[in-house]
């Protein structure tokens, strides 16, 4: 490895823009869209699918809108944490988003889009960084890591999901979760 290059993932927060970490990932779900949005919009089952998301619950009188706050418990790599999200997009049957930390002041949004494809729908999740925080990592190789982490859980949920539904319209069932990185 070169000392540019070494220099360049062991380079401080400081130096780094958040733009540069986002991924998209896709899958192709057996129901129609406003299905699938109304099962992701339901944040509090999230664990059903997600393989780093747990206790996850609207504010008291919250729901699927812009503007609703809600909490959940996250774990990797032996830790746990608690975050507060909040909802900067809700179009039933096209588009849900959140923002960890606030749409003020946030520190990641993930999004989701639901397109007809077939008989059933493209989902679309994406997650974007969108300010560097040392929580995070303080190095180039952190962030990284990081962003291949929740992309690697990003497949997983949406191929649990698609599974999901898959049973669901058709008990025992083991198609229907196609994914489309």
């Amino acid at each position: 490895m070169s000392t540019a290059n070494a220099n360049r993932e062991h380079a401080p927060v400081e130096t780094m823009k958040a733009a540069g970490f986002s991924f998209t990932r896709r899958a192709w779900a057996d129901a129609a869209p406003a299905r699938v949005y109304g099962l992701v919009s339901d944040v509090s089952a999230i664990h059903r699918w997600s393989p780093n998301a747990t206790d996850v619950a609207f504010d008291q009188d919250g729901g699927p809108r812009v503007g609703a706050w809600f909490s959940g418990r996250n774990h990797r790599d032996g830790r746990q944490w608690t975050t507060r999200s909040q909802i900067t997009r809700a179009d039933p049957g096209t588009a849900f988003a959140f923002v960890v930390g606030g749409a003020d002041d946030g520190i990641v949004r993930w999004s989701w889009t639901f397109r007809p494809q077939g008989r059933g729908t493209l989902v679309q999740q994406s997650w974007q960084l969108l300010r560097l925080d040392p929580v995070l990592g303080t190095t180039r190789s952190d962030l990284e890591a990081l962003r291949d982490y929740m992309a690697d859980s990003a497949e997983t949920t949406l191929a649990s999901l698609a599974q999901w539904i898959a049973e669901e319209r058709h008990p025992g069932s083991k198609s229907g979760a196609h994914s489309l990185t």
